[in-house]
């Protein structure tokens, strides 16, 4: 075969391949249906600290398995954060599949920036979207931090947040299960708490905000 023969072969091959690749090899983007993008406040270590909760619910049309990358930016402050399918946390919610992370937070642990935030979706074959989110609460929150104290069989809770979760712990520190009480005091016993249970946290919300609030684990035994 000569060389202008091959070039024709070659064209040929390419050409019966072409099909086969396009319906193969899709380039649709992925894209993010929505985002939540959540303040947390905690206690660390006596003194209370910052991180960000971000979630967003994905859609690819070559399958979920094909994203890669999720990338959350605050091109103001030139910050950025960055989760792959290795590490992003998967929440399942009715049904839908939501990836994110509950650990956005400064390197050196101060107060994060807020203002407007981009979200940037990468998947398997480089096609990415983005979409805006804006987060305005303020550095110094009008609402105090909550506590939770435990005496006895009495457990009571000082918050001024509108939603209040008990988060309950094992004796090793595994999250056991989420117990929403019934009122700001009352007897851990009525809790219905599952039987290795050793300890557990406050947690409250202020939805409408998009603020919550973590305490320090608390044992439920002397």
């Amino acid at each position: 075969m000569g060389f202008s023969g091959f070039k024709k072969y070659i064209f040929f091959a390419a050409a019966q391949l072409l099909p086969y690749c396009l319906l193969c090899c899709s380039q649709a983007s992925p894209e993010i249906s929505y985002g939540s993008l959540e303040l947390v406040h905690y206690e660390n270590g006596g003194r209370h600290a910052e991180r960000f909760t971000f979630f967003i619910l994905p859609h690819d049309a070559d399958g979920f398995e094909d994203l890669e990358e999720l990338w959350l930016y605050h091109d103001w402050e030139g910050l950025s954060w960055h989760l792959s399918s290795k590490n992003w946390v998967k929440e399942v919610v009715a049904g839908d599949t939501w990836i994110g992370s509950r650990a956005i937070a400064m390197a050196d642990g101060g107060t994060l920036p807020r203002g407007q935030f981009r979200a940037v979706l990468i998947d398997k074959g480089g096609n990415r979207t983005e979409r805006l989110y804006s987060f305005d609460f303020p550095v110094e929150s009008a609402l105090p931090f909550p506590s939770l104290a435990i005496t006895g069989d009495n457990y009571t809770i000082v918050s001024e947040y509108p939603e209040q979760y008990f988060l309950v712990f094992d004796n090793e520190g595994n999250y056991l299960s989420t117990v929403t009480p019934p009122s700001h005091k009352g007897d851990v016993s009525a809790l219905g708490l599952p039987s290795r249970a050793e300890s557990m946290a406050l947690w409250a919300r202020h939805p409408s905000q998009s603020v919550s609030a973590f305490t320090d684990i608390v044992p439920l035994r002397d």
